[in-house]
This record gives structure tokens, C-alpha cells and sequence, in this order.
């Protein structure tokens, strides 16, 4: 979680809002890391997952992440949570809980839905409070003044 939280700080210098995610293979080998990129790519699917996922596979040369762990800063979203599912990641650790977007246990729980075919193991709020404090932080510099 430690190396995810250094990658999420990285986005704040494109504007992105600040969330890493790395994945490890199942020997702990990293094979990705990377922050949200919505803003500085200007596409509404580079979330830090989706491009972390993106470049395990590319690095393994197969889509299916079987045995690897992905780790995000934050609460992955419907799409993040889909696209962990779909890639076969068989364990997701986050930080920070979503109350507005997550989709693993604040709003829905798409990784652990019967209905599916596969459900990864999932760990939440690993380093929760240092999660949050930077997304709180990078929102407070960019919200208008009371009164503005």
C-alpha cells in the first residue's frame, strides 16, 4: 500500500485526482504501478486500476491476472471492480472506503456478487487514514472559497 500511495501522489502534478494502484504477482513481484491519469490522457477510463490492470496483463502477455493482488489507495468504482473481476485478480487490498462511488462495500459489492463466476478475496482499509488525508487534501485546494 505504501508504493500505491507514492504512485497516487504522482497524479496530483497532471490534475489527476490522487489514486494508485499497483499489482503484484503472486510471488510478490510488482507489475504495475500507476496513478489516475483521467486528466492527463483526457479519458474517463484511466483510473489507476484500469491502467494498472492494463499493464499486469501486458507485462504477464495474457489477460488473466490469476494469482495477483491488485492494490489501490481508494475504494475501486463499478468499472474498476468490474475490470478486477473480468481480469481474474484473485485478491484486491484498498485504503480508503468510497461513500460516494465504491463498489466493493460502500454502495454495491460487485467483486463478491453470487451471480458471478469468480469473486477475488478483498481486504479494506489498509492504510485507510493516510489514503484519505491525501484525496481530502487535494480536494481542499480545489474547491472555491467560502463565499467566492
Amino acid at each position: 500500500m505504501r508504493k500505491a500511495l507514492a504512485v497516487a501522489a504522482g497524479a496530483v502534478e497532471t490534475g489527476d485526482v490522487p489514486v494508485g494502484a499497483v499489482v503484484l504477482d503472486g510471488d510478490g513481484l510488482l507489475l504495475a504501478a500507476t496513478p489516475n491519469a483521467r486528466e492527463r490522457d483526457g479519458d474517463p477510463t484511466a483510473h489507476a486500476e484500469v491502467l494498472a490492470l492494463r499493464a499486469a496483463a501486458a507485462a504477464r502477455g495474457e489477460w488473466r491476472l490469476d494469482g495477483c493482488t491488485l492494490v489501490v489507495t481508494l475504494e475501486p468504482c463499478t468499472m474498476c471492480a468490474g475490470a478486477l473481476v473480468l481480469a481474474r485478480v484473485a485478491r484486491l487490498v484498498y485504503g480508503a472506503p468510497d461513500p460516494k462511488a465504491g463498489a466493493v462495500e460502500s454502495l454495491w459489492d460487485v467483486v463478491r456478487d453470487r451471480r458471478l463466476n469468480f469473486r477475488p478475496e478483498v481486504i479494506g482499509g489498509v492504510l485507510a487514514a493516510e489514503s484519505a488525508a491525501m484525496l481530502r487534501a487535494f480536494f481542499a485546494g480545489h474547491r472555491a472559497p467560502p463565499g467566492a
